[in-house]
């Protein structure tokens, strides 16, 4: 079992930034890739970046050169830093990990263990 706590986030203004944090306890040697979700009211959780262990990285194309995931210096924090927010990206962010699956590309990745969200607001 693996537990993820979130925390970082809050309110800013447009153009402003944030580093969301997650924090994982548990059996993390087993985590082969973190990963960012987000959900805004009335949408679909969607995938925002995530990052293996090797340090392959993918991003969302909306985010892609405003967000970055750092590389993972150990399994159990991995950090979202937001710049140049905007309003559309208001949204509960949502830290995933795997469960140790071998890599064989984005595509075949499954979170199977989730955090329990924070708040995000980007006011314009």
């Amino acid at each position: 079992q693996v537990q993820l706590v979130e925390s970082g986030g809050g309110l800013v203004q447009s153009g402003g930034s944030l580093t969301l944090s997650c924090a994982a306890s548990g059996s993390i040697f087993s985590i082969n890739v973190m990963g960012w979700y987000r959900q805004a009211p009335g949408k679909q959780r969607e995938l925002v970046a995530a990052i293996t262990s090797g340090g392959s990285t993918n991003y969302a194309d909306s985010v892609k050169g405003r967000f970055t995931i750092p590389r993972l210096n150990a399994k159990n924090t991995v950090y979202l830093q937001m710049n140049s927010l905007k309003p559309e990206d208001t949204a509960v962010y949502y830290c995933a990990t795997d469960k140790g699956d071998i890599f064989t590309g984005w595509s075949t990745v499954r979170y199977h263990y989730w955090g329990q969200g924070t708040q995000v607001t980007v006011s314009s």
